[in-house]
């Protein structure tokens, strides 16, 4: 499985490039091979039985563990600051995959209110299949989330940075309420990155990423992660008896008992992914590895670019509001600050004065930007969350999650920004006619 075994005084620029792989010991190859491969030979039938009773960590099949995912893996739970890492095959199983070990029939999760619309869906209807239940609250009052916690809760997420309002969460604070009702908090981390934020240095237990999005920053590759601190007790309490109790597949093996702060990765391996199937792919993998490479230096530019073209947008009389937490206008610029120091990333929101059939109309004039439903493409992107996104809300879900009529997301790419401000000022004017 995949541990932080890193060194800790390495910088992020290191271990973005290093952590996890130092060459293929058969080959000498320097970068990760794509391992493009099913099952691996045993050594003898001894060997085989330790593998599959958890006495030894090794290679079975790929849809538990794969050498090139596993290099990911081992990438990032060092830049996140984890012990351990699951990699699987989008942002939305991981999603699933995070709560599988936590979650029994009748359970409930307190989720916030300002989420991705698919997500929003997915905590909505899809996890009730499963017999779970999502308690959605305001992050904002606090209040709020402690109350909606009772005795069948059994974790809290949220988004650090918000898709698509750009809600910058108070991971501290929530992660003190998560505290005192003796629940994991699970973090999205997508927007955001380990570059701008580390969630389990604010208190989180558990990250999520859409790998798909700036991880991989080129649009060719899908999957997801969940990232375990290795901090949380899961044997405090008789809440999550999947870890703290006798497996039952496993000859009454305990993971969290047998395996410490590595029980909650070996059982997303070991159960999960043997019994869900979320497998990622290893070209998939591969991709991702070759993006992380660079994404210091690509998010510094998405920021830098996004603070530009968002300031131009603010000062713009066809503009009715943006929702940038780079802003000083904002009203999570001073939070921003102090959590989020390189910046809040380049995934924002603004109003177009004309509402709904204004804004079909700048996206129908945008040249520069790509018109799709993705983020953290080195491209920048555009999308009317209202009409796609987010259509299978109601209204009032759309507006607690930034999604208005009137409103249109960015994702701010790696181009020149004066470029991007020319096809938004071009656009803009066909929007107002």
């Amino acid at each position: 499985m995949s541990t932080n075994a890193e060194n800790p005084a390495l910088s992020f620029d290191t271990l973005q490039v290093h952590a996890g792989w130092d060459g293929d010991p058969a080959t000498g190859a320097r970068q990760v091979p794509i391992y493009q491969n099913t099952a691996y030979l045993f050594q003898d039938a001894d060997h085989a039985a330790r593998l599959f009773n958890l006495e030894e960590v090794g290679y079975i099949y790929s849809r538990l563990t794969n050498p090139t995912v596993n290099a990911l893996q081992a990438r990032l739970a060092a830049l996140e600051g984890g012990a351990g890492a699951t990699c699987c095959s989008s942002g939305h199983a991981a999603q699933i995959m995070a709560l599988f070990p936590l979650m029994m029939p009748g359970d409930n999760v307190v989720v916030s209110n300002r989420l991705y619309g698919g997500s929003v869906t997915q905590f909505s209807h899809t996890i009730r299949r499963f017999g779970w239940q999502s308690r959605f609250v305001d992050l904002e009052d606090p209040g709020e989330v402690a109350r909606a916690c009772n005795k069948r809760t059994r974790a809290i997420f949220c988004e650090s940075v918000s898709n698509p309002g750009g809600h910058v969460t108070d991971l501290p604070k929530i992660a003190a309420i998560a505290e005192r009702k003796g629940v994991p908090l699970i973090v999205d981390n997508t927007s955001a990155t380990p570059y701008l934020c580390k969630p389990i240095d604010h208190g989180a237990t558990l990250v999520v990423h859409s790998t798909t999005k700036y991880l991989s920053g080129n649009g060719t590759s899908m999957g997801g992660a969940i990232i375990d601190s290795g901090k949380f007790d899961w044997s405090a309490s008789d809440k999550f008896p999947s870890l703290s109790q006798p497996e039952p597949a496993y000859h009454g093996l305990t993971f969290h008992q047998a395996f410490g702060a590595l029980g909650y990765t070996l059982h997303s391996h070991a159960v999960g992914l043997r019994d869900l199937g979320m497998t990622m792919a290893p070209m998939n993998a591969f991709q991702t590895i070759l993006g992380i490479e660079t994404l210091s230096l690509r998010m510094q530019k998405h920021v830098a670019n996004a603070k530009k073209v968002a300031e131009w947008l603010e000062a713009d009389d066809r503009v009715s509001f943006v929702s940038y937490a780079g802003l000083k206008s904002s009203p999570y610029h001073k939070r921003a600050k102090k959590l989020y120091p390189k910046g809040t990333g380049a995934l924002f929101t603004f109003g177009v004065k004309g509402g709904y059939k204004a804004c079909i109309r700048l996206v129908d004039a945008l040249q520069l930007f790509s018109h799709l439903a993705n983020l953290g493409d080195a491209r920048s992107l555009v999308i009317h969350s209202a009409s796609t996104t987010h259509r299978q809300l109601t209204p009032e879900q759309r507006q607690a999650a930034g999604a208005g009529d009137d409103v249109v997301r960015l994702s701010i790419g790696i181009e020149d920004a004066d470029d991007l401000i020319a096809d938004l000022d071009q656009a803009l004017g066909k929007a107002a006619q």
